[in-house]
C-alpha cells in the first residue's frame, strides 16, 4: 500500500499569519487557488483506491480541481475523514502566530510537543493517534491503487514522524508546505518515506511507475 499525503494549499489564514485551526470559513488565498490548479496538473492520473479528506473546507478546495480533472473518477471513493481534521488549537485559534510565539507554552510546542495540550483544545499526541488511525485504515484496504490523504501541516508531520519511528517531540524537524505532496510506501511492511514536501515536481510518472524495488542495499534500486 502506498499513501499520498497532501497538505491544503495556501489559505487566507496563512496569508495573515494567523493560526486558524478549526475556525469556519477559512478559504484558500489567491495564491492557494493557483496552487490547487497547479497541484491538479502535477498529480495527473494514477490508480486510486480511496481519497480521504479533512472536513475543513480549505482541504476540499485544494483537491477539487484535481478531482474535476478526472471525470471518470468514482466520487464514492472520496470520503470525509474526521481523523484527518486540523488540530483543535482551542483558545489559540484565530490568534496571530507572532503573538502566540510569546506565550509561555510556545517552548513546549517547539521542544516537547508530545506534552502539549492546547487550552480548551486537544493534545498533539491525541492528534497523532487519530491521524494514524486513518493511516492504518488505509493500509488495511485491499486491492490496487494509492490512498490519498488530504490534511494539514501538523497532522502530516505527525504521520511522517510515526511512520519513521521518530518520537513526536522531533516532529518540528519536519517541514510540510502548503500544497506539498509526501509519499509513504507500506508495501514492504516497514513504512518507507519516498518523497517529502514536494511542491514542484510533476508526479504522475512516479505514481504510475509501479512497485519500488524491495532490495534497499546501496540505497535501493528505484522504480
Amino acid at each position: 500500500m502506498q499513501i499520498v499525503l497532501i497538505r491544503h494549499a495556501h489559505s487566507q489564514a496563512n496569508a495573515k499569519g494567523v493560526l486558524s485551526g478549526r475556525l469556519p470559513n477559512i478559504k484558500l488565498s489567491e495564491k492557494g487557488t493557483a496552487q490547487s490548479q497547479e497541484l491538479a496538473t502535477r498529480l495527473g492520473e494514477f490508480p486510486i483506491k480511496q481519497i480521504r479528506v479533512s472536513p475543513m473546507g480549505r482541504c476540499q478546495e485544494t483537491i477539487e480541481p484535481w478531482l474535476a480533472s478526472m471525470p471518470k473518477l468514482n466520487r464514492a471513493l472520496v470520503i470525509r475523514d474526521e481523523n484527518l481534521n486540523e488540530v483543535d488549537y482551542g483558545s489559540w485559534s484565530g490568534k496571530k502566530l507572532a503573538a502566540l510565539s510569546a506565550h509561555k507554552l510556545w517552548k513546549t510546542v517547539q521542544n516537547n510537543p508530545s506534552a502539549m495540550y492546547f487550552p480548551n483544545g486537544e493534545g498533539l499526541a491525541h492528534m497523532q493517534q487519530r491521524a494514524m488511525q486513518s493511516v492504518h485504515e488505509a493500509v488495511s484496504l485491499k486491492g490496487r491503487g494509492y490512498v490519498v490523504l488530504v490534511s494539514h501541516g501538523d497532522v502530516i508531520k505527525a504521520i511522517v514522524c510515526s511512520a519513521l519511528g521518530m518520537h513526536l517531540d522531533d516532529f518540528q524537524r519536519i517541514v510540510i508546505d502548503p500544497a506539498s505532496v509526501t509519499l509513504l510506501d507500506y508495501t514492504s511492511g516497514q513504512p518507507q518515506l519516498t518523497l517529502l514536501n514536494d511542491t514542484r515536481s510533476v508526479l504522475a510518472p512516479l505514481l504510475n511507475a509501479g512497485a519500488r524495488s524491495k532490495n534497499l542495499l546501496g540505497g535501493g534500486g528505484g522504480k
